[in-house]
This record gives C-alpha cells, structure tokens and sequence, in this order.
C-alpha cells in the first residue's frame, strides 16, 4: 500500500518483486472493459545506460507489451521524451503499440502539436544558443536535437562538469521566453511546446475510450502522468514507478527487470479473465 507521505511503499521483501497489493491491483485492471497500458521507454522497458543511443529495450518486455496490444479491448502504448523516430528505430516497436514521443507531443500519425513556424524558430535559435555555449567542449556532455526541444545529456560527465552545464544551460537558452524546462535522469530538456506525459495518456485515454489506465515509468518526467492517474465509476488506474525516489504513483518495482513479470501476470489476467461489462 501506499506510505502515508504520498511515496510508494517498495514491494514486500518476500522474494515476489512485484507484492500483493500490485498483483491485486493488476488482475482488478485486467477485467476492465477496454484497458490502455502505457509505458515509458528509457529506465522502464529499457535499462538506463550512459550512451542514450545504446538504449534497447529488454526482449522480453517488447514481447508482452506487443501481446498485450494485440488482445481485444485492449491497447498499448509507449510514451516517451525521445522523438518518436528514434523511439521506434531503438525500441523496435511499432503497430499495434502506440508510440508517442517528445513527451506526449509527438503521436504516432506523425503529427507534433502546437509546433507552428514561430516556435520552429525558437527551437531552432535555442538549439544554436546551447551548442555556442558548450562550444568549448566538456567531456561527457551530449547535445541531442529534437523536432520540438533540445536535450542535454550529462551521464557520462563528471560532476563538476554536469553541475556546471545544466546551470549554465539553464540560466541561458533555458531562460528565453517561450522555453519550457524538463528535468530528468542526467538531462535537462529545452522544449518550445508545454506538453507533457500526462497529456499524452489524456488524449489516448480519451481517443481509444478506455476505461483505465497502467502507466508504467521510471522518471522524473512520468509524475506528470502518475498525477493523471485517477479511479473511475468502471475502473481504478493504476501507476507503477519503476526504481528509487519518490513518487505519485500507488505502486513500485525495484527496476526494469521487474517490468516483465508485472506485463507478464497483466497479459495472463487480461487473457483469462472476463471483462467487466459497460
């Protein structure tokens, strides 16, 4: 169960990585009439790493997921803060799994809301105004460019480096009107349009009429769709923070390794159980 602060309590030590409390929260998910299951990429379905090009999903999360999405009544997405092409070519993944990249921007029909000419440009100076200022070059540091933002990854940089680059990035370009500021895991994003997680599970929530929602995320960046979560008249979310820190969410997993048998008992109840109807 929840701790009483509001921070997930981990799973009980009893050698089941995923608890009882979960369990049941999954198989009472698994009878809902039409489920949408969300995930985030990077920590989640794929182990974190220090080269983010290097990311690739664990074989056996792709698997379920894919099963999942191929049930009736039952969808499956993969919200991510990657670009939604680079999210496919790393994941694999594609039809029937839904994904959404540039937190929640960027859908799978290739559309990218809210970015018009004008905000176009400002990515455009944005991304101009971050590699003048590490143009000097701090080992470690990587600059990622994406249709809607800029990333700055500093994972591999020391610590004296990364301090030093997010404020700098941040007291710069990430102060220019019109730029929101995304946080996360060793990268400080600069986007020119305010989306966010939680708005992507909004929109899917709403476009495939499902009746609750998983969302499955390890990152800072996933608190914006934990919040989303809610219970409803024929069924209860149910939000999952993989690893440390504290959370939103109702329920934990120590890490992506423990993604799999969490997709895994969802596919076998899905599978089994009759759906509640209407």
């Amino acid at each position: 169960m929840p701790a009483d602060d509001g921070v997930a309590a981990p799973p009980a030590a009893t050698g089941d990585p995923l608890g009882a409390p979960l369990r049941a929260a999954l198989a009472a998910l698994a009878a809902v009439p039409t489920l949408l299951v969300c995930s985030d990429y990077d920590g989640t379905l794929s182990p974190l790493v220090a080269d983010p090009s290097q990311a690739r999903a664990l074989p056996e999360c792709v698997t379920a997921l894919k099963a999942l999405a191929q049930l009736p009544a039952t969808h499956a997405a993969v919200v991510s803060g990657r670009a939604r092409a680079d999210l496919a070519a790393l994941s694999g993944l594609g039809e029937p799994v839904i994904l959404v990249g540039s937190h929640g921007a960027e859908f799978s029909d290739g559309t990218l809301t809210g970015l018009d000419p004008q905000r176009r440009a400002l990515r455009a100076q944005v991304a101009a105004s971050v590699r003048a200022l590490l143009a000097e070059g701090r080992p470690g540091v990587l600059v990622e460019e994406k249709p809607a933002s800029v990333a700055v990854h500093v994972r591999q940089a020391s610590r004296e480096d990364a301090a030093y680059t997010l404020d700098a990035v941040r007291r710069g370009p990430g102060a220019t009107p019109g730029v929101h500021l995304t946080v996360g895991h060793e990268v400080l994003e600069l986007s020119v349009i305010d989306a966010g997680k939680g708005h992507a599970v909004d929109v899917l929530r709403r476009e495939l009429a499902a009746d609750a929602v998983l969302f499955v995320g390890d990152d800072v960046t996933d608190e914006n769709a934990f919040a989303r979560l809610r219970q409803q008249q024929r069924g209860t979310d149910v939000g999952v923070k993989v690893g440390p820190g504290r959370t939103g969410a109702a329920y934990r997993v120590a890490s992506p390794r423990e993604v799999t048998p969490l997709l895994e008992l969802l596919l076998a109840a899905r599978s089994a159980a009759p759906l509640t109807q209407p």
